[in-house]
C-alpha cells in the first residue's frame, strides 16, 4: 500500500526481510495513527515478542512474520550437524506458534515452510529453502489478497454503505488486506461507497488502523463507537459487512475474528443484511472440527480497563479509565457461527460456509493440512 509520510508516498509491505542482517522489519501499528515507523526484529524472540505485544497483527501479517521468524531462526544456527539443527528448528517453531494461539495462519506459514525445508539435504541447504519458503508465502498472502479484492469488488455498489470490524486491511496482511481488498479494489474501479469502521474496543484497531489506512487510501469512511452499528442497521444505514477471520473452519464454516464479529453478525441477521467474511487460504483450519475447540486468545485486563492515546505534546500514555479496583475479562476473539455468514470471500471465488469442505482441493486442503 502507498503511504505518505511527511508529505512523501512510497509503497510499503506491512513484513518484510533483511537477509543481510537476518532481521524481520515490521510497522510498529502500536504507534499508529501517529507516527509511522518500521522496527527489525533481531532474532526469533524478539519476533515472537513482536507477535505477541502486537508490534504486528492480523491474521495474514502474523503468518508471514511467523514464517520469516522460522527461517530467521533457522538461518541463525551455527554448524553442519544436521540433527542439531533440526532441533533447534523445532524449539523455534513452538516458540512462534505459542504467541498467539487463536489464529492458524501462523502454524499454516510455518509448516509450509518446515516442508519444503525438509527437502534440502545440508543445513545451508535448509536455511536458504526456509527464507525462500517465507519469501513464498509472503508473496502468495499479497496474491490471494488481490484475488479476494476482485471477487469481493463486485458485491459494492456505488452509493452503498459497508460496515467493517477491527482491522482486516493491508496492516493485517502483507498488503492489500482481505476485508478491505474488495473496497480497494471497487474503489479502483470507479465506485463511491462510504465505509463505517467500528471502533472496536479494547485496543481500537478500527478507530486506528482501518481509519488510518482508508485515509491514506482517500476511501471516504466514518469511525462509529462499537455499539452504534445496530442503530444503524435499525435506519437503512447499512448496506453490506465484510470483516476479516484468524481463523476458519473449513469442515463447518464457522469464523473466530475480533471480539464482536458475533455480535454484528447477529445484528446483520436480524436486518437481513449480507454478512461477508473474506480471508486467504491460509487462514483456513481443515482438521478442527467445531467452533468450540477454536482456543480464544484471553489477553491482559489492562486493555479494557484503559486505553492508550497521544497528548497534546505528542507523548504517548496510557490513561486508565475503569473504576480504581476493578478487574475486567478481556476475550480477544469470537466465533460465528456459519448459519450467519452469507458467503466467505476466499482467492478462488465466494462460497456458502458450508460450500468449504466440498470445494476443499479448488481451496488448497492439500497444502493446508497441519502436520501433513
Amino acid at each position: 500500500m502507498n503511504v505518505t509520510v511527511r508529505g512523501r508516498t512510497r509503497h510499503y509491505r506491512t513484513v518484510a526481510f533483511d537477509s543481510a542482517k537476518n532481521e524481520v522489519l515490521l510497522i510498529e501499528q502500536r504507534l499508529l495513527p501517529h507516527h509511522f515507523e518500521i522496527i527489525g526484529t533481531k532474532n526469533f524472540k524478539e519476533t515472537t515478542k513482536a507477535i505477541k505485544d502486537m508490534i504486528v497483527r492480523g491474521a495474514g501479517a502474523i503468518g508471514a512474520t511467523a514464517a520469516y521468524g522460522l527461517a530467521q531462526g533457522a538461518r541463525a544456527f551455527r554448524g553442519t550437524d544436521l540433527k542439531k539443527f533440526q532441533r533447534h528448528v523445532e524449539e523455534v517453531y513452538h516458540t512462534l506458534k505459542s504467541a498467539r494461539p487463536t489464529a492458524v495462519d501462523p502454524v499454516n506459514a510455518m509448516n509450509d515452510v518446515r516442508v519444503t525445508m525438509s527437502v534440502g539435504e545440508t543445513v545451508e541447504e535448509q536455511q536458504a529453502l526456509a527464507l525462500a519458503a517465507a519469501e513464498e508465502f509472503s508473496n502468495h498472502d499479497v496474491q490471494h489478497c488481490e484475488a479476494i479484492g476482485q471477487h469481493g469488488a463486485k458485491l459494492i455498489r456505488s452509493g452503498m454503505k459497508v460496515l467493517t470490524h477491527c482491522n482486516a486491511g493491508w496492516l493485517a496482511f502483507v498488503d492489500i488486506g482481505s476485508a478491505t481488498a474488495p473496497m480497494y479494489a471497487a474503489q479502483e474501479q470507479g465506485k463511491k461507497f462510504h465505509v463505517f469502521c467500528d471502533e472496536t474496543r479494547p485496543r481500537s484497531q478500527g478507530a486506528t488502523l482501518t481509519a488510518w489506512e482508508l485515509a491514506q487510501q482517500g476511501v471516504s469512511h466514518q469511525i462509529i463507537a462499537d455499539n452504534a452499528a445496530g442503530h444503524l442497521m435499525q435506519r437503512g444505514q447499512i448496506d453490506l459487512v465484510i470483516v476479516g477471520s484468524d481463523r476458519t473452519l473449513g469442515r463447518t464454516g464457522e469464523v473466530a475474528n475480533k471480539i464482536g464479529t458475533y455480535t454484528k453478525a447477529v445484528l446483520a441477521k436480524r436486518h437481513g443484511i449480507p454478512f461477508y467474511v473474506a480471508i486467504p487460504l491460509s487462514t483456513i483450519d481443515w482438521n478442527m472440527k467445531s467452533g468450540f475447540d477454536i482456543p480464544i486468545e484471553e489477553r491482559d485486563a489492562s486493555e479494557v480497563l484503559g486505553a492508550w492515546g497521544v497528548t497534546s505534546k505528542g507523548k504517548r500514555e496510557y490513561v486508565r479509565v475503569a473504576n480504581p479496583g476493578s478487574g475486567a475479562f478481556n476475550a480477544g476473539f469470537d466465533v460465528t457461527p456459519a448459519e450467519l455468514i452469507t458467503g466467505i470471500i476466499t482467492p478462488a471465488g465466494i462460497f456458502k460456509p458450508k460450500e468449504l469442505w466440498s470445494k476443499r482441493k479448488q481451496l488448497g486442503h492439500a497444502c493446508c493440512l497441519i502436520n501433513k
